[in-house]
């Protein structure tokens, strides 16, 4: 088969109308014939997402190929944390079994922080070796994101053998250290580490840079760092990629990597740093089997409108033609379903806390997209000698529902979540997924939460009489039904919370799941507490 266009070789910074051969899976030749032309679409690399979690794409791999084809993207990055925290090795050999069933670049990771802490309940454990046996699969391609930075720093024998054991495999070792600098960051950086994601402001970024990490700039459905990083890529192309880390359906429905790509180019970079850290940078730093648009390479690669708004008109992995002018050609595969899930439905008198003459209590303040809190003390609103949520100073309740066994309910209060009536609750909560919930009171906690144990998983709102839930069978995370039908159902729910229930937040349930993410400071509340991320203990 034979594609013309105006051929973009990236590593060369030129562009040439040309011809693509490609037989099978490789491409055969690329013809040179002549200057770039106008109003000829574009032939590039395909786009790769340098991370993320598949799971809070709320599809199972196969569903999430189908969408993120359509915007041009050939392959991720793609960290199993979420499904190995509720169902250990075998939520793993899931997630790589199902990605089999299509024709994607799905890239797995070796999760190195299952728990991500000691400090909540979770569905699994990976020790060193269960991380060892994962990193000789040739499937999967790097260790997982080293969450516990304080583990890397103080020479931990556990966390070092899961470093170890990726240096011997000769497989990357992916960061996560947000807010670490200086000494501290070079310690962590010259112990293996190789990419961080949650820098949020650029001289973070630039500390981490210096010492050669490579830094991938995020925009998520929750956590939105663009804006703070693209910037640097004037200077360090060479070492930044784009990922989304977390990307819900509605958001995939809509745009990949190809939407940061025009943002960027809007931003006046050079499209092809641009280019370079969509493309290139990621397929290298994890010797990904993508094809750069080269003879003999894999014939992965996207045809777009023009090198501006990186419309995508067609997506071809291995020689496949797999999306088409918005339409994925991908057929949509069974998927078995795999979970953990323990507890009994609740009562509201389980969501109560007593008044015990406090003048002031701690609050987490949610900040819309960030992943980050603050902690604040405000004086509480009681009630019947119960402390209540208090809807005119957004202060509402938040509870922890442990979902792997029958336990009491941990709760605390959260600020900016901005529902004026009723409840939201999920199974999706970074990183142990107990059921998160946020209310205005104890009744519609009760029954937001019941709605999620009823479905074995999922995310649930309720406001009076109204009831609305989204079932995610799959591990409590994923849905295994169409993915277009469940971009559509969240869309409708996630309306719910804003237009019905008064939310201000761009992704309530989102921001919702990363409260209960213990490794993100300041202030987050587990199964077993509210937990002070700063001083790593309860408070």
């Amino acid at each position: 088969m034979i594609i013309t266009g105006n051929i973009t070789d990236i590593k060369a910074g030129k562009i040439f109308y040309g011809t693509i051969t490609f037989s099978g899976k490789k491409i055969a030749a690329i013809e040179n014939l002549g200057p770039e032309k106008k109003d000829v679409p574009y032939v590039l690399p395909g786009f790769i997402d340098s991370h993320v979690h598949i799971e809070s794409s709320m599809l199972v791999p196969s569903e999430f190929a189908r969408l993120a084809v359509v915007h041009g993207t050939v392959g991720t990055i793609s960290d199993p944390h979420e499904i190995a925290n509720v169902c250990g090795m075998n939520g793993v050999q899931f997630m790589i079994n199902n990605g089999k069933t299509v024709p994607f670049k799905f890239n797995f990771g070796a999760p190195s922080c299952v728990p991500a802490t000691i400090f909540e309940t979770a569905g699994a454990a990976l020790d060193a070796s269960d991380v060892e046996k994962l990193l000789q699969q040739p499937e999967i391609k790097y260790l997982s994101e080293m969450m516990n930075f304080p583990g890397v720093l103080n020479k931990d024998e556990e966390v070092m053998k899961k470093i170890a054991a990726a240096k011997k495999y000769n497989k990357p070792v992916d960061g996560h250290a947000p807010g670490l600098r200086g000494a501290m960051a070079k310690q962590y950086i010259d112990a293996g580490i190789s990419t961080d994601h949650e820098c949020f402001t650029a001289d973070e970024a630039l500390d981490k840079l210096q010492y050669g990490m490579n830094i991938l700039v995020r925009e998520g459905s929750a956590a939105k760092n663009f804006e703070a990083l693209i910037g640097l890529m004037h200077d360090h192309s060479d070492q930044m990629m784009f990922c989304s880390d977390d990307k819900h359906p509605d958001s995939l429905a809509e745009g990949h990597i190809n939407q940061l790509c025009a943002r960027a180019v809007a931003k006046g970079i050079d499209v092809f740093k641009v280019l370079k850290a969509a493309c290139i940078n990621p397929v290298e730093h994890y010797s990904m089997e993508v094809g750069l648009l080269r003879e003999n390479n894999f014939a992965d690669f996207i045809v777009v409108e023009d090198l501006v708004n990186f419309n995508v008109q067609q997506t071809y992995i291995n020689g496949l033609l797999v999306a088409e002018n918005g339409k994925s050609l991908i057929t949509a595969q069974p998927s078995a379903v795999i979970n953990e899930f323990n507890c009994e439905p609740k009562i509201p008198a389980a969501f109560e806390i007593p008044f015990n003459a406090e003048k002031q209590i701690p609050v987490i303040e949610a900040l819309d997209g960030q992943l980050i809190t603050n902690k604040i003390y405000v004086e509480p609103t009681v009630v019947n000698n119960c402390i209540v949520s208090n809807t005119s100073t957004d202060i509402l309740k938040i509870a922890v529902v442990n979902r792997y066994q029958n336990a009491v309910v941990a709760k605390a209060f959260i600020k900016n979540i901005g529902i004026q009536t009723g409840a939201l609750a999920s199974s999706v909560a970074h990183d142990s997924h107990n059921i998160v919930a946020v209310g205005t009171d104890d009744e519609s906690l009760c029954r937001a939460v019941n709605l999620v144990i009823q479905q074995r998983g999922g995310v649930s709102a309720v406001s009076g009489t109204t009831e609305k839930v989204l079932a995610l069978p799959v591990a409590g995370l994923m849905s295994n039904l169409d993915g277009y039908e469940v971009a559509a159902a969240y869309t409708a729910i996630d309306r719910f919370t804003k237009e019905t229930m008064g939310s201000t937040l761009g992704a309530p349930f989102m921001t919702l799941s990363f409260m209960a993410l213990l490794v993100i400071p300041h202030l987050k509340l587990s199964d077993k507490g509210l937990f002070d991320g700063d001083e790593f203990r309860f408070v």
